[in-house]
């Protein structure tokens, strides 16, 4: 079957034209037409009626390993030139690895980028494609950049940039499919090489038959030359080079492989999959008797990923078993990713994968024979790289047997956030996989006992799963410690804990809780990021007592909770059971840490409450325990007076919250007031909303509400409302009602209710009004059309 390596006649206009240069690794059928100065790189397939015409725009470039399937015709315009990867310029530029399918329309100037993907009677015209783009069917390209790695659908019409801008990024799905087509065609390429030589042609014959009739697909080269490589580190060779990585190979003989003393063989500088395949199989070749490895190299980040063995001692082949074969192609092209388990792997870690891999996390691998695992110091298995299921079972199939005599443990990584969130031991010595649950979670069982025995670490469960939740979150841990003394004064001392991993850190912690026996313990949870706690909770009393998470006493009547969970609290720096504060003040105080906010406090005496001359009192504390600490100090300083808390955005720098919490004399106020009468200090006595207006009209308000007004009373603002119907509602184009100049409950909570049943089908609001500032200090809807209190 000839193949045409000289130039068509020339055409009317074009008298000198160039002779293509073509590789002679490439495959140009003889059913095609190529004209003029192009250059065909190594390993291109060039298939039957394609026309590639550099006569009136000229030069034309098609990078390695690409395919130009049937039908295609490439042409380009006298005007115009776009920028190859050489920096030199040209009408067409096609990169490595492409898949130009049939009857597809590529005129220049037009730029494609290495590894993208141009879908049947596709056009792209007078346009720049990234690399690793995938373009569907029937799609219309034109006067647009199109960034790498993005995905442009059937039938899609991208004829100005923002169109461009717009388009989703490429799957794994889509570029295993883009692969997958690109290894089909260099089997292509090759049968058509070899096709009238019988003893060339048979072994591919063989191979082909043999891989459709195990369900698998082509891999990018056949091994046909030695069949020392599998199609599955065909493969994966494949996918490594397609991401830019550096491919290398280590060989050991069998005292060197029970050591880990591997040797490094000659270093693979081409880019080309075909060429570094080759390089591959000489190697296995090389050292036939020897154990073999790959990995690919990043060069970017200089490190190893996906080290996988390739040989065995005497030659042997390592299987790798697939469910769906080397490719599995989407459901765009019409097909179905397989999810079926056929490995040796226990129904529940293949569940385990498919879920870590269906939320976007990445699988590796960790290993420890009997003494390391003794001392949890595990060692780093593989990264896999794939994404698929049906590459990533198999891979962890290898590494257990590789493995078969060592514990080995799954982790899931999430790499947006370079954390880990899952630890699973899989394997015990003597190749026994272990059973596990089928979701995605730390087990106190399995990673908090670094013994590897007794289930029981001597910390409870509570405090097991709080460890294993603040490292799924990917938070850190520390602790801190201290006597009796110090601990009535609240002066903790910090012991960090530098663990990276659960079963580490609990370690860490039993071996603090045995040194600081004698006294009080608390867990520190920190988020790294915000450089704020997130976790206090005390974990030991004094000789020795342990805690758990649940448990809220702390030995001394001083009950400590977890924070941000102050709704079972009562801190005390004094060592009472009852802090003085009421628990709505704690629950409000550890709602606004919980929301990121800062607080402090204002105190007025009975001249400066009545002129709202409020003085500030800073609170510095980071944390709940500590600002009840500082606000009791704070109360007591200031008993003769009025005190209010103040909750502070810090971001946005405003207000969210001013609550009286203390009367003179040391009266302490709740904030929602339940008390059956209350005073202001001032003389101005007032009962309870519920007791003055018992009438069927008091249902219209709730007690949150209710609570809110007096609230604002107490601390000397006015009180205003606003309405709005539907169509204002949604612009937040609120009326002012009648301000209410009413000072006692008595007179606010009947005007409200007026203002209620007035504008019953519609919004309505409370205002809150500071009148010495003439600000607003509170906004809260209090009732929905048709009446709906809210």
């Amino acid at each position: 079957m000839p193949r045409r390596n000289e130039a068509a006649p020339p055409t009317p206009w074009s008298k000198d034209l160039a002779k293509p240069k073509i590789d002679k690794t490439a495959y140009v059928h003889y059913c095609s037409n190529i004209i003029g100065d192009v250059s065909i790189g190594s390993h291109v397939l060039v298939a039957p009626g394609t026309s590639i015409r550099a006569d009136e725009g000229t030069p034309f470039f098609i990078g390695a390993g690409t395919n130009i399937q049937d039908g295609v015709v490439i042409h380009g315009l006298e005007q115009g030139r776009v920028v190859g990867d050489d920096n030199q310029h040209y009408s067409v530029w096609i990169g490595k690895d492409v898949s130009i399918t049939h009857k597809a329309l590529i005129h220049g100037p037009c730029y494609i980028g290495d590894e993208s993907f141009i879908g049947f009677r596709s056009t792209v015209f007078n346009a720049r494609i990234g690399e690793g783009c995938i373009v569907m069917l029937h799609a219309l390209i034109q006067d647009v950049e199109i960034a790498p790695g993005k995905y442009v659908p059937s039938g899609a019409i991208i004829t100005n940039q923002q169109q461009a801008d717009r388009l989703p990024d490429v799957q794994p799905a889509d570029l295993e499919f883009s692969h997958h087509v690109v290894g089909i065609n260099e089997s292509l390429r090759q049968g058509y090489l070899c096709a009238d030589n019988v003893s060339c042609i048979t072994p591919i014959k063989t191979e082909m038959n043999s891989n459709y009739g195990n369900g698998n697909g082509y891999s990018y080269k056949s091994s046909v030359a030695t069949g020392s490589l599998s199609p599955e580190v065909v493969a994966q060779v494949r996918q490594l080079v397609s991401q830019g990585y550096d491919i290398g190979t280590e060989h050991a003989d069998a005292r060197r492989f029970r050591t880990g003393s591997w040797k490094t063989c000659s270093p693979i500088q081409s880019k080309n999959s075909s060429e570094v395949i080759t390089a591959l199989e000489a190697c296995v070749e090389e050292h036939a008797g020897e154990y073999v490895r790959l990995f690919g190299i990043d060069p970017k980040a200089k490190r190893r990923i996906s080290p996988i063995m390739i040989q065995r001692p005497d030659g042997k082949k390592i299987t790798q078993k697939s469910t769906t074969g080397n490719y599995s192609v989407p459901a765009a092209f019409g097909g179905q990713s397989a999810t079926t388990n056929t490995t040796g792997l226990t129904p529940e870690i293949a569940g385990q994968v498919n879920s870590l891999l269906s939320q976007g996390y990445k699988i590796s691998t960790e290993y420890a024979n009997e003494r390391r695992f003794k001392t949890s110091s595990w060692q780093n298995g593989p990264t896999i790289s794939e994404t698929s299921a049906s590459q990533v079972l198999p891979a962890i199939e290898q590494f257990l047997a590789e493995h078969s005599s060592e514990y080995v443990r799954l982790i899931g990584v999430d790499p947006v956030a370079r954390r880990r969130v899952v630890e699973t031991l899989v394997q015990q010595p003597g190749d026994r996989p272990i059973k596990q649950s089928a979701v995605a979670s730390f087990t106190a069982k399995t990673t908090a006992n670094s013994q590897g025995s007794a289930v029981n670490t001597g910390l409870s469960q509570e405090v097991l799963d709080q460890v294993g939740s603040l490292f799924n979150q990917g938070y850190r841990i520390s602790i801190e410690h201290a006597n009796a003394r110090r601990f009535k004064t609240s002066s903790w001392q910090s012991a960090p804990i530098s663990a990276q991993t659960t079963a580490q850190a609990i370690e860490e912690l039993e071996a603090a809780l045995a040194q600081y026996s004698g006294e009080y313990v608390r867990l520190i949870g920190v988020d790294p990021a915000a450089k704020r706690r997130v976790l206090e909770v005390l974990i030991q009393e004094p000789n020795g007592k342990r805690q758990g998470v649940a448990t809220t006493s702390n030995g001394v009547g001083n009950s400590q909770p977890p924070i941000y969970n102050t709704a079972q609290a009562s801190v005390s720096s004094q060592g009472s059971a009852n802090t003085g504060l009421s628990q709505e003040v704690l629950t409000q105080v550890g709602s606004l840490f919980n929301q990121g906010h800062r607080i402090g406090i204002e105190h007025a005496n009975a001249r400066r409450f009545k002129t709202s001359s409020w003085q500030s009192a800073p609170i510095s504390a980071q944390t709940t325990a500590q600002a009840i600490e500082e606000l009791e100090a704070a109360l007591a300083q200031y008993s003769g007076e009025y005190v209010r808390l103040i909750g502070v955005d810090t971001a946005a720098k405003r207000r969210v919250l001013e609550v009286l919490i203390q009367e003179p004399n040391g009266k302490r106020q709740v904030v929602p007031a339940t008390q059956a009468t209350t005073s202001n200090g001032v003389g101005n006595s007032y009962q309870p909303y519920s007791s003055v207006t018992a009438t069927a009209s008091t249902q219209k308000l709730t007690q949150e509400v209710v609570e809110q007004v007096r609230s604002l009373i107490a601390s000397g603002y006015k009180i205003g409302t606003e309405y709005a119907d539907q169509r204002r509602f949604k612009t937040s184009s609120w009326k002012t009602d009648t301000q209410i100049n009413g000072k006692r409950d008595a007179d606010v909570f009947p005007a409200i209710e007026e203002t209620l049943a007035q504008h019953e089908g519609e919004y309505v609001r409370l205002i809150g009004i500071d009148p010495q500032a003439k600000r607003r200090v509170l906004e809260m809807i209090i009732q929905q059309p048709n009446g709906k209190a809210k």
